[in-house]
């Protein structure tokens, strides 16, 4: 027992060390350089290093006690700059997502209605090339002849560059983690909000480890835009953080993509293999393959029922 909790302690030591002390350690470095160098001694390190000097050369700090309540406090510091970023990334992701949007108050709501009905406009178009391009290979290969294909996949690619399906949120990575639902809906019957929370119980510690990977990098990559983010009140003071804020904006963005494209294809896999062994938790037939009934089945014996009626008598 005691080499296990020694095992939970470092681990979580370990995680600590990585998510919060690190990135906040560099975020104090940067806030200590922009406070000492400001906009006309952009690069001198000198500089900085005597600023360093001179406050750990204070009488507070001077003894060895002072020297450990600095460091304390260094480290808190640290901790709660990365609980702040972590703070702002569940922020950014739900913004990112935008599950709830026709929830947002106005005038976040208005805007994300007309984001997403441009978008809309947009994919339509693209999928209209894409069927029409794909029609004309189907009809060249009836007649003998197998047509280029690079036509079609272009016509794919920028497509998919609006979304996988039909878009019904403000965001890319909103309708591609909702395009999972559509197509498990559309293929099998399976209403995936309901299902998933019950799937997820029954699935095998392998399946379940990728899926929750992945949603640790998705996790990751809105908190690293939550830290460009806090980056960018420093430029007011150091206008070099301005490219650290960039770098860090661009890296989250490209991270977020894939990480949200990795999560919705890892949750979509799962249920296809994993709905018959579901189906079979619930006493229904899982010798064969899931069908559009049992699914259905599945479905409604999952989803919980509406609340009754209320009966009418006012307290």
């Amino acid at each position: 027992m005691g080499g296990l909790l020694t095992e939970v302690g470092r681990k979580l030591a370990e995680k600590w060390v990585t998510l919060l002390a690190l990135p906040g350690a560099l975020y104090l470095a940067v806030a200590t350089a922009a406070v000492s160098l400001g906009h006309t001694h952009p690069f001198d390190l000198s500089r900085t290093a005597d600023r360093i000097t001179a406050w750990a050369d204070r009488s507070a700090a001077a003894g060895g006690g002072g020297q450990v309540v600095l460091l304390l406090a260094v480290l808190a510091a640290a901790a709660m700059a990365g609980l702040a970023a972590q703070a702002l990334g569940s922020l950014l992701e739900r913004l990112w997502l935008a599950a709830d949007w026709p929830a947002w108050p106005r005038p976040a709501r208005t805007l994300a209605a007309r984001r997403t009905a441009r978008r809309r406009r947009a994919w339509i178009a693209a999928a209209r090339t894409w069927h029409r391009r794909r029609d004309d290979d189907i009809r060249s290969l009836a007649s003998g002849n197998r047509a280029d294909p690079a036509a079609r996949h272009a016509a794919e690619r920028a497509m998919t560059r609006i979304a996988v399906e039909e878009p019904t949120r403000p965001t890319w990575s909103g309708d591609r983690l909702n395009a999972a639902a559509v197509r498990i809906e559309r293929d099998q019957g399976l209403d995936l909000a309901a299902t998933w929370p019950h799937l997820w119980l029954a699935l095998p510690d392998g399946p379940r480890g990728e899926v929750t990977a992945a949603r640790q990098a998705l996790t990751r990559a809105t908190t690293l835009a939550a830290w460009a983010l806090l980056y960018l009140p420093l430029t007011l003071r150091w206008w070099p953080a301005a490219l650290v804020a960039c770098v860090l904006a661009l890296t989250a963005r490209a991270r977020t993509h894939a990480a949200v494209d990795a999560y919705a294809l890892l949750l979509e896999a799962a249920t296809r293999l994993h709905a018959r062994d579901l189906a079979g938790h619930l006493g229904l037939d899982a010798t064969v393959p899931l069908t559009l009934d049992a699914a259905d089945t599945v479905t409604r014996y999952l989803t919980p029922t509406a609340p009754p009626p209320p009966d009418g008598s006012d307290d």
